[in-house]
């Protein structure tokens, strides 16, 4: 893969807030037109390391973002790039009519036909003032607005944060809707694993601050398994030295890292079923063993 490639590059980088690690030496290279989930716990790091890349903070190591360095050419960068926080800040005076004037003015990438087009597809009416609509309209709105940017990347920092399902659900199926032209790369930020799994390309996982995976999701599928075995085989599948392992109805299910070398055809002929584990249950698996 060539640099020309590569959307996020990051060497090094490392933070530190009242003496404490918030990161250690991440080092990144996320490829154009992939869609990431930068995941973790509270705590992890993500909302810190996206700060780096959008030069928010500085500190040790190098970053590259669309090739620019985020902390000195913050202003060419936010031309090229969107993002949600985790807490929409649009004003709540504001009209949903005289926010997409105001987008107009402010970003150059902006097409207030597109906001058009999507906001006609929710429930969101023009004239109601932010402050009006709920919780899951702002979300929407938040998200019509940054959509109708011509933006190369695009990043969310825990967007449905404090959203019940339903909207949670709504507003991943419209990015992944509007993201389908594959002409951008995403970036998404959450603890809450299941909600995105389905429309991820790539993940990273951070724990206290460190990089503990990161790997596209086809490279997942192809290292590890998830056997269910009887009680009676349990202690023969645990001589393979599985990452995890939880009581389940009807035995145990163990996930094991073909990239280990075991041999897991005895086991897996005694299995009583064979899946390819959730990125729940292998980040847990992964953060069981850098507590070990």
């Amino acid at each position: 893969m060539s640099e020309s490639d590569i959307v996020i590059r990051a060497r090094g980088v490392s933070q530190r807030f009242a003496g404490r690690p918030a990161l250690t030496e991440i080092d990144l290279a996320v490829p154009a037109h992939r869609v990431v989930g930068l995941i973790g716990p509270n705590g992890a790091g993500k909302t810190t390391l996206i700060n780096r890349l959008l030069g928010l903070l500085v500190g040790p190591g190098t970053i590259r973002v669309l090739g620019l360095d985020p902390a000195r050419e913050r202003h060419a960068l936010m031309q090229q790039i969107c993002f949600i926080a985790d807490v929409a800040t649009l004003p709540r005076w504001l009209r949903v009519a005289e926010a997409i004037r105001l987008m107009v003015r402010l970003h150059p990438g902006f097409s207030a036909a597109v906001c058009e087009t999507l906001l006609a597809n929710t429930d969101i009416p023009r004239r109601a003032h932010i402050g009006q609509l709920s919780k899951g309209m702002v979300a929407q709105l938040h998200l019509v607005l940054v959509l109708a940017v011509d933006a190369r990347l695009l990043v969310l920092d825990e967007p449905t944060l404090g959203l019940d399902l339903l909207n949670r659900r709504r507003f991943y199926d419209r990015l992944l809707e509007h993201g389908r032209s594959g002409q951008r790369t995403l970036l998404i930020t959450t603890h809450d694993v299941a909600e995105i799994e389905p429309i991820l390309t790539d993940v990273i996982f951070l724990d206290r601050g460190r990089k503990v995976l990161d790997s596209s999701m086809d490279a997942l599928a192809e290292r590890f398994v998830e056997v269910v075995v009887p009680p009676a085989v349990l202690t023969e599948a645990r001589t393979l030295e599985p990452c995890a392992e939880r009581c389940v109805r009807d035995g145990y299910a163990l996930i094991f890292d073909r990239s280990r070398g075991r041999d897991l055809s005895a086991i897996e002929r005694l299995a009583t079923a064979r899946n390819h584990p959730t990125l729940a249950d292998l980040f847990v698996a992964f953060r069981t063993q850098s507590n070990a």
